[in-house]
């Protein structure tokens, strides 16, 4: 799907990522600098889950991160090395699923993603990778449709409702015909962050700013994301001294 749909989606979006320059968060890019989820990553071994086009992994390379990008679209992955040519910068790009990601134990600093691989790929399998893949003491840092919003959205419409239309508990993959995307309960991301040796440091709830437009949200999914939690960006650390 996402090697169909890659093309239209840089075409759709790629503006306003680039117009953030990719040091941005979510639907509405609230800026890293604003939010400090990542902190500082010069000297950082850092592997971004589900790149796209890289746009993130760019930003974090300018500003000194040893970077790794993953993508299961090798469609994006082309678009991520024109991206990096323009930029002038180079890392690995692997094409792989996040479920399997093809490095040694404890090779990164940080591990993260905005929407990208925790969306489309089962937590069951992604967290304890990330827990693999991390140093001790590593952060693991995503973003992603919070339940909330996921338990409002009908999987036959195009925009969120303010109406609960899904069941809230057994919630873990979703399929509306065209994709299969991941969701579960709060008590539940906790319960598995706990099992794979997470500490949870913070959960942000961003909140579009009155003027925020978006190439993802219509003005009025915008509003609704003003009064509830559209996305949530959980916060984890890797507790030290676990194997």
């Amino acid at each position: 799907m996402w090697d169909s749909f890659s093309d239209e989606y840089q075409e759709l979006h790629g503006g306003q990522l680039a117009k953030s320059g990719g040091n941005a968060w979510g639907t509405a890019q609230v800026p890293e600098s604003q939010l400090q989820i990542l902190g500082e990553v010069a000297g950082k071994d850092v592997l971004e889950l589900g790149c796209g086009a890289a746009q993130w992994s760019i930003a974090l390379a300018l500003r000194g991160a040893r970077m790794v990008g993953l993508d299961l679209s090798q469609r994006q992955l082309e678009h991520a090395r024109r991206l990096m040519a323009e930029a002038e910068v180079d890392f690995p790009l692997v094409h792989a699923s996040a479920e399997n990601v093809p490095f040694p134990d404890a090779s990164f600093d940080i591990v993260f993603c905005d929407h990208g691989a925790m969306t489309f790929a089962d937590p069951y399998r992604t967290v304890p990778e990330v827990a693999r893949l991390l140093k001790s003491g590593g952060l693991f840092a995503f973003n992603h449709h919070s339940p909330f919003e996921t338990v409002c959205w009908r999987a036959d419409v195009d925009e969120v409702g303010d109406r609960l239309v899904l069941d809230y508990f057994g919630l873990h993959s979703i399929d509306d015909g065209e994709e299969t995307v991941f969701q579960l309960p709060y008590g539940e991301w906790i319960r598995l962050f706990r099992a794979n040796h997470f500490a949870i440091e913070d959960l942000i709830e961003p909140v579009p700013k009155p003027n925020a437009t978006s190439s993802y949200r219509s003005a009025e999914a915008l509003a609704w994301a003003r009064r509830w939690p559209a996305e949530s960006i959980w916060r984890l650390r890797r507790e030290q001294g676990v194997s």
